[in-house]
């Protein structure tokens, strides 16, 4: 009997066996088969398994406590989807989006040509672009796909060229301001044995909002739903009825844990963020929807325009977990079957560190390894304990602090743009500084490889004139805008103070007589000297107040800020303390 409560049926005989039935003959066999999904997104170059907080998940025991476990890993994901699918004659391996940018040096120093490796290697068969295929451009994007040498850093391994991904990288919302056209294919068809499932993939719409200027030249980003339900009618009149969507945007679970039970109440109420008003609104032609982009586990039904229950999951990030799904196919009508059973469902399985590694990404990993160990080995600070990141859940976080301090301190000289205060936003803050050692350099040491992997854009720190008055509106456009739903709260530099008051609403949660610099509250005739990274300074994030900024200087990196000041005020003595993150007074 088939079993529906994940929204994309699942069955309840084993996957890749034919398990249907004709009208006159409920119990023949031959009827339907069941396809296995497997999926994980937002792998952001992570071959090595993460530090600190960014290596874990956590799972919600029997008894209601939770515990830690660590995961991820290219090793433990190969060997983890080899595993699962053993015994299934009919599976597909997805993606929805960011397996590349964002990435720790390892890949990101060789612009992810070891990622895009390593995902050929664990067979992966489609994955949509996220907003961080575009970091380098359109250009680096067809060069990923494509194969071929970097245009400027040329091959890095004598006589081999880099061959580009095995998989489509789909972009069905990404067209060519000029032509129209999708600038990579919109959708692909996965068959096998007469079994046909599409896949339409698409990046949210809000992409050039948080990629900057030059990643996204020349692109238009288009609605999620449009672009997919326009897709599904394609696909339908080509005879394809089984349907996927792979979109790079995501929701927000109640609960951390990734077995979480994201149904709990109902289909659908214990999720919320964007992905909820997508999925209400994408097309009943469409069986299933595979998320990314907010880095959260989840495997909820979400209703569909019909009422029916429809699968949407999300394996987190890193690699940490993947996502298994059976989808129910009926060869007759060529749909899956979704009904309103109760039954199995999709779930959340996580990549431990306690199964074997797999020897072929164990050689990847080694050979990649042994080409960026002369920089990435290198000691550029020590710390006394973990200094969170990612890692934290508060708006204002001792790694920001640092980060933000370093950036004040690298461009308040005069000749070097005379900062007085400098803002990072928290989205490039993409790990945690870890106390306990990655490899052999020793607890407490940071290694470049380590400071890469906090801060691996490379943007350009920027120092504009602002006014007290565009000071304040850029503080209340975290919370206000398009940041009022979800707040972008800035890390800020040593001496910028305020309250944040939750209680109230929009812009008015920044109390503006609050906002204080060095003790003396901000005028707002006064103009003042602003740090940035180049992102920020575009207007992204949702912060167009810093594109008014004027008499713009660029400095140097945002990573070379970075190191600098850990290398500045840490020493193997005298660690580097995680700072005590008090600029911000938050009011609930």
């Amino acid at each position: 009997m088939l079993a529906a409560a994940a929204g994309v049926l699942t069955a309840v005989s084993p996957a890749g066996a034919d398990t249907g039935a004709t009208a006159s003959d409920p119990h023949r066999p031959g009827r339907t088969v069941d396809v296995q999904l497997l999926s994980f997104n937002d792998l952001h170059g992570n071959l090595e398994p993460p530090q600190g907080s960014s290596g874990t998940v956590t799972e919600t025991q029997a008894d209601g406590t939770t515990k830690t476990i660590p995961a991820g890993g290219a090793e433990y994901l190969a060997t983890s989807l080899r595993n699962a699918r053993k015994g299934h004659e009919y599976s597909v391996t997805a993606a929805g989006g960011d397996m590349i940018g964002a990435s720790p040096l390892m890949s990101g120093l060789f612009h992810d040509e070891p990622t895009i490796e390593a995902l050929n290697k664990l067979d992966l068969d489609v994955t949509a672009v996220g907003n961080h295929e575009f970091d380098e451009g359109r250009a680096e994007l067809s060069r990923i796909q494509n194969g071929g040498c970097h245009p400027k850093e040329g091959c890095y391994e004598k006589g081999k060229t880099f061959p580009g991904a095995d998989f489509p990288y789909l972009a069905a919302n990404v067209t060519d301001e000029k032509t129209g056209k999708p600038i990579l294919k919109p959708y692909t068809v996965w068959q096998r044995n007469g079994v046909k499932i599409g896949f339409i993939g698409v990046t949210l719409e809000g992409t050039p909002d948080i990629v900057t200027a030059e990643g996204v030249k020349g692109l238009k980003f288009h609605d999620e739903v449009e672009t997919i339900n326009k897709y599904a009618k394609e696909l339908q009149r080509k005879g394809v009825k089984s349907i996927v969507a792979l979109i790079h945007e995501g929701g927000l679970p109640a609960s951390p844990s990734y077995n979480y039970d994201c149904d709990n109440g109902g289909a659908g109420k214990g999720i919320s963020g964007p992905i909820t008003d997508i999925a209400k609104n994408i097309t009943p032609q469409v069986d299933a929807l595979v998320t990314g982009h907010t880095h959260q586990a989840y495997t909820c039904t979400i209703p569909d325009p019909s009422g029916t229950p429809r699968t949407v999951t999300s394996a987190a990030s890193f690699g940490r977990l993947y996502t298994d799904t059976t989808l129910t196919y009926d060869r007759r009508t060529g749909d899956i079957v979704r009904t309103s059973v109760k039954g199995a469902h999709a779930a959340n399985h996580v990549v431990n560190r306690e199964q074997p590694k797999a020897p072929d990404m164990t050689s990847l990993i080694g050979r990649w390894n042994k080409l960026a160990a002369p920089i990435a080995n290198k000691p550029v600070g020590y710390v006394s304990a973990d200094v969170n990141g990612r890692g934290s859940t508060a708006y204002e976080t001792p790694l920001g602090d640092v980060i933000a301090d370093g950036q004040l301190e690298a461009l308040s000289p005069a000749d070097k743009g005379g900062a007085q205060i400098a803002f990072m936003n928290p989205g490039g803050i993409r790990s945690d500084l870890a106390y306990k050692a990655s490899g052999s350099e020793g607890d407490g040491v940071v290694t470049y490889g380590e400071a890469f992997t906090v801060q691996p854009f490379t943007n350009m720190m920027n120092v504009i004139d602002l006014t007290g008055s565009q000071l304040i509106s850029a503080l209340q456009q975290q919370v206000s805008g398009s940041n009022e739903a979800s707040p972008k709260i800035l890390q800020v530099s040593k001496g910028l103070t305020y309250t944040l008051d939750l209680t109230k609403s929009g812009k008015d949660r920044i109390v503006t007589d609050s906002v204080k610099l060095n003790g003396e509250a901000i005028d707002p005739a006064k103009t003042y000297r602003v740090a940035m990274n180049e992102f920020l300074a575009g207007g992204g994030d949702g912060f167009p107040a810093f594109k008014d900024g004027k008499n713009k200087l660029v400095g140097a990196s945002d990573l070379d800020a970075f190191t600098a000041y850990l290398g500045a005020h840490s020493s193997q003595s005298t660690p580097l303390e995680p700072p005590k993150a008090d600029r911000i007074t938050v009011v609930k």
